[in-house]
């Protein structure tokens, strides 16, 4: 074991004990060098404990189920493919290793760790945080400091997040499956029939030649390229997806050329592992060779050929149905019971057998990565391999574009990935509990550094209603990624598969959302540049226990507050306001100069809000911009923005934007437009733009004052110099 001091105040404690045995005993205090708790070593694994207060909360750990506070259950990072997040499923689809305690004496904690970890947070002992590392080969990293200061400083140290071009921040219409051009077509005719903006349809599996990768299934898309073409001029981007899992078949030329480069994973006798998933039998390419990562991206270039500027890879956990040895032997188990007289536990043992071929252990044991010279088992590894993809097609993308972004999402993830990807938070369900839990969990992934995150608006799996449907798109109108996903089977959820009432409450909701791109995309960049979050619980900004405990609020940037409505046939909810704040109800963006705010002292408020109405909360002498929505983002302009602000003194909002689609933004090629406002000794208000943008055209400003009155302000253009 050692402990080194980082450059940026953390502590790193790296082990690498090799089955030793010892206890070592540490300081509270990380500013001398230290760490606080106490480590454990035993059988080859590493525990590290620490006494948790009373009031003390712990943020973090990612995508994992249940609320922002993680004390009072047990998690563990190991990437699993399962759609049913129920509360007492301990491990969902990501690894995500980071969380904060925050408390009298605040830090966080890193693992850094690519096998299982187990985190009881307060469940066997609810005044104790234990973390287990199924292994000895490990760093931890800790941070002293409030919660805003470690986050921040992790963030700072693993590097800037992945960010999308800005097309990817509009609307996104998904559905297992829209199978051929005719489906496509029909729904790019429904957005505009309705006159619903839109900037992504997504292809299923069912785009593709029998589920193989890189292929296009040529009686469903004849000319797929000029396909691509002909929707790009309706506005829409096409999305297909890519799972990890590569047909086994001669003449499959992806297979083919894995097969010669040597690139797959194998068994123990170094043949390639073969398991099931959807197209049949396949092999997994071995990402964990740099190799195997160069030829797997570059794979995407056929697509990218073709005009495709954006994937989600998919089961890449990776998901396996079954082994042909894990089936062989369940199927024979199940034969052996044929004239048994099976009781109840008999029956039991037998059904497991079936269901527990899927993802099992015991395969991953087996399947065999090569790094470097050594044959390692993928069990060890595991939480790695979803990184590693996305990781393959980043990679891919820029040998293909340096310059340019592409949006891409991945399923299974882990710190690290960050840098490559955003990512979706899995197969959820309709079920208003996993709207809440997508509100609870954004603000851990984003400590992960995932800042281009979202969950399957209106729910993957189960049949959504309307009431859910809207109720989740006011909350999916405030995440980076807004796609509405859908699986086969259930009931249809694009807007006009409702009521004509319904229909209309959704396109006036994701017409907002186009008005809100200015702001999501600006505070989007400074959450990156600045390694801050986009969305954070209260306690980020503001101290105190209602601050802290607070589990159903999140902060949106600088500026806004979120309370979003999550149960059903709520009319309003219960909010805390940790200081003075005006409380809008949006409905619709034209109607905006007939929204009559409320002013909110600090404290405990009930707030209502109709099934139309989306709840929004601004900070005191805080400022947000709008903007006209459009038909889709690029079809979008600045020529005439709105600011709303609360001011009770002065305000300033520094919008930033760039090109919509190069890397310039990482060298400073950012577009600066800077709005003041300022409460004068008559008590009217003076405003100032001033820009670096040839786009901003006039500018209206709503200002509302202490007694939530609204003055109105319009700056005609030209406005740049």
């Amino acid at each position: 074991m050692t402990v080194d001091r980082g450059n940026n105040g953390f502590v790193q404690v790296r082990y690498g004990l090799g089955g030793q045995t010892e206890t070592i005993k540490a300081s509270e205090a990380i500013s001398g060098g230290h760490y606080p708790g106490v480590f454990e070593t035993e059988g080859g694994r590493v525990r590290w404990r620490y006494a948790l207060a009373e009031s003390t909360a712990v943020f973090g750990l990612g995508e994992t189920v249940r609320g922002m506070n993680k004390r009072g259950y047990i998690y563990e990072s190991f990437s699993t493919d399962d759609p049913v997040h129920t509360p007492g499923k301990r491990a969902l689809y990501a690894a995500h290793n980071f969380f904060a305690v925050v408390g009298e004496s605040g830090f966080s904690v890193y693992i850094d760790f690519p096998g299982k970890v187990i985190f009881d947070i307060g469940f066997e002992n609810r005044d104790e945080i234990v973390v287990e590392v199924m292994g000895s080969d490990c760093d931890f990293y800790f941070f002293e400091g409030r919660l805003k200061e470690t986050t921040e400083a992790f963030r700072a140290l693993i590097g800037l997040s992945y960010t999308p071009p800005k097309w990817a921040f509009g609307y996104q219409q998904s559905r297992w499956s829209y199978p051929d051009e005719s489906a496509v077509e029909a729904i790019a005719d429904q957005f505009e029939a309705h006159d619903i903006p839109c900037d992504a349809i997504y292809l299923d599996i069912d785009y593709m030649e029998r589920f193989k990768d890189f292929t296009i299934d040529k009686n469903a898309f004849p000319n797929f390229k000029a396909f691509v073409e002909k929707m790009k001029t309706r506005g829409i981007k096409l999305v297909p997806i890519i799972d990890a899992g590569v047909k086994v078949e001669s003449g499959y030329s992806v297979y083919e050329t894995g097969i010669q480069g040597g690139f797959f994973c194998t068994d123990a006798e170094g043949h390639p592992f073969e398991a099931a998933v959807w197209p049949g039998l396949v092999h997994f390419p071995d990402f964990m060779n740099p190799k195997a990562r160069q030829w797997f991206g570059s794979c995407y270039h056929e697509l990218l050929e073709q005009g495709i500027e954006g994937f989600w890879n998919d089961m890449n956990e990776p998901a396996i149905f079954y082994t042909p040895k894990g089936l062989q032997e369940a199927i024979d188990y199940v034969k052996a019971q044929e004239g048994e007289n099976l009781d109840i536990y008999s029956f039991f043992e037998m059904k497991d057998k079936m269901a527990q071929i899927s993802n099992a252990q015991r395969d991953y044991r087996e399947m065999m990565h090569r790094i470097g010279e050594k044959k390692v088992s993928h069990y060890e590894v595991h939480n790695l391999y979803g990184y590693m993809m996305s990781r393959s097609a980043d990679e891919g993308f820029r040998r293909f574009d340096a310059n340019r972004r592409y949006l891409l999402i991945g399923r299974s993830s882990h710190i690290g990935m960050a840098k490559h990807a955003g990512i979706w938070t899995g197969d959820n369900q309709s079920w208003w509990e996993h709207l809440k839990l997508n509100i609870q969990m954004m603000p851990g992934l984003q400590m992960a550094g995932f800042l281009y995150a979202g969950a399957d608006t209106g729910g993957f799996g189960d049949h959504t209603g309307a009431d859910l449907m809207i109720r989740w798109m006011q909350f999916s109108l405030f995440t980076p990624l807004f796609r509405n996903h859908s699986a086969m089977g259930t009931r249809r959820q694009e807007p006009w598969a409702f009521d004509e009432k319904t229909l209309a409450v959704m396109r006036d909701i994701i017409r907002l959302r186009y008005a809100f791109v200015p702001y999501l995309y600006s505070e989007y960049m400074k959450a990156n540049l600045g390694h801050q979050l986009l969305h954070a619980p209260l306690a980020y900004e503001y101290e105190g226990e209602d601050a802290v405990h607070t589990e159903d609020q999140l902060l949106f940037g600088e500026s806004l507050m979120l309370a979003p409505i999550y149960e059903q046939n709520a009319i309003g909810r219960s909010v805390f306001v940790p200081e003075r704040m005006a409380y809008l109800k949006l409905r619709r963006y034209e109607d905006l100069e007939k929204t009559a705010p409320k002013i909110l002292s600090l404290g405990h408020h009930y707030t209502k809000a109709g099934l139309d109405e989306i709840p929004l909360f601004i900070r005191e002498n805080h400022l947000f911009v709008l903007s006209e929505p459009a038909s889709n983002i690029p079809a979008m302009t600045q020529s005439a923005l709105t600011v709303i602000g609360f001011v009770t003194d002065r305000a300033s909002y520094e919008l930033l934007d760039d090109d919509g689609y190069s890397r310039a933004f990482e060298r400073g090629g950012l577009k600066k437009t800077r709005f003041a406002v300022e409460k004068t000794s008559d008590g009217k208000y003076k405003t100032h733009v001033d820009t670096n943008d040839a786009g901003i055209g006039s500018v209206t400003f709503y200002i509302i004052d202490a007694e939530g009155k609204v003055s109105i302000i319009r700056q005609e253009s030209p406005l740049y110099a």
